[in-house]
């Protein structure tokens, strides 16, 4: 089976893993500030404050923010539900907005549900694409909001030249399925110098320095364990985007003329970074998405569905009362019908071939 995601762990970050664990310092120190350089220098922005998962970055950046209860955040509903939940927690509510074509939030949707309530607006770069942040942030200015950009997905994405992350605030989670990836960490960036102490201080417990509280704060702290994981893969980033961004390449030229399927696209301006290559199949495709699926399962080429539902069509969300429920035609159908395939830099030309021939041979073409 040619797998959707692979992990490897490569002899360099064994050697990183074998420092610390030599070193007896495991929890936050030199490594995590090693990995925050690099977080910092990947965006290009003034700080990053690295913390245990990306859900804890989400709720961080939010909690930063001082965004609570009687507030409103807009997202889009096509998502993983950590951006839902991050929003919940904090006593927010969550209003919806449509995503267009490309699976990102739709900025002309954001600006209609807009009210005096709404304190922010969060973004999701899905799959690897960044959402359209010229317009978002022009939103977000005309209304005084602050942006809270999930780019769980997008490490290294950019818009126009310009790195994803320096928005307002990001943030990015390193599981074990990310393009760069420790198992579990996330990181928020940012180029506010009073919002970065003020995450440091939340993530230590609420203590600048040891016993000296100043807010009641979290154990949100990363390990050395895991920044070491994650280290050299900084250094290796370019060569995985470019072999990520050739894999896509091969899969679009591949597929171009089957027409049962829609293929994924960058808009002018805005460079993926391929965490998912996503098709969708046409509403008058002779065939279901389940079909489709157990099909290329059949001839080895391991595919996923992100994600089977919009947000708010799960009980536990619709019923949730502080969430707005809203149709959102594009994020309802997209969730229908979308399937991602194997992009990876791991894979060989033969598994890039068996993977387009896989799939024609499934829609008969």
């Amino acid at each position: 089976m040619i797998p959707i995601s692979r992990v490897q762990i490569d002899e360099a970050t064994q050697k990183l893993v074998q420092e610390v664990l030599l070193s007896g310092q495991l929890a936050q120190g030199p490594m995590v500030a090693r990995f925050e350089e690099h977080c910092r220098a990947m965006t290009d922005t003034a700080h990053a404050i690295a913390v245990n998962n990306g859900t804890t970055a989400l709720e961080l950046a939010l909690q930063a923010l001082d965004i609570g209860p009687g507030d409103e955040v807009i997202t889009t509903p096509f998502t993983f539900a950590a951006t839902v939940n991050a929003i919940v927690h904090s006593g927010a509510e969550v209003r919806f907005a449509d995503v267009t074509d490309d699976y990102t939030i739709d900025p002309a949707g954001v600006e209609a549900v807009i009210n005096e309530r709404t304190k922010a607006i969060m973004p999701v770069h899905l799959f690897g694409l960044p959402s359209d942040m010229n317009a978002l942030s022009t939103v977000a200015s005309k209304h005084g909001l602050s942006i809270i950009e999930d780019a769980a997905q997008s490490h290294g994405a950019t818009v126009d030249g310009k790195p994803v992350g320096g928005y307002g605030l990001a943030c990015f989670s390193f599981y074990a399925t990310k393009n760069l990836s420790t198992g579990e960490g996330g990181v928020v960036t940012t180029n506010d110098d009073a919002l970065a102490e003020k995450m440091r201080i939340l993530r230590n417990q609420g203590m600048r320095a040891r016993y000296s509280y100043e807010m009641p704060g979290h154990n949100y702290r990363m390990m050395d364990l895991v920044a070491a994981l994650g280290i050299s893969q900084f250094e290796n980033r370019p060569a995985m985007e470019e072999a990520r961004r050739a894999n896509a390449d091969r899969l679009s030229k591949g597929l171009a003329d089957v027409d049962a399927l829609i293929l994924p696209f960058e808009p002018e301006g805005r460079r993926t970074v391929w965490h998912q290559y996503t098709v969708r199949l046409r509403p008058d495709a002779a065939i279901t998405r389940d079909a489709f699926m157990a099909g290329l399962q059949e001839r080895g080429v391991g595919c996923g569905v992100y994600y089977p539902k919009a947000a708010y069509d799960y009980d536990c969300y619709r019923h949730h009362p502080r969430i707005h429920v809203a149709t959102c035609p594009n994020a309802e159908l997209f969730a229908q019908s979308v399937v991602s395939l194997p992009v990876h830099q791991y894979l060989t030309a033969t598994d890039l071939d068996t993977i387009v021939s896989a799939t024609r041979e499934v829609l008969g073409c």
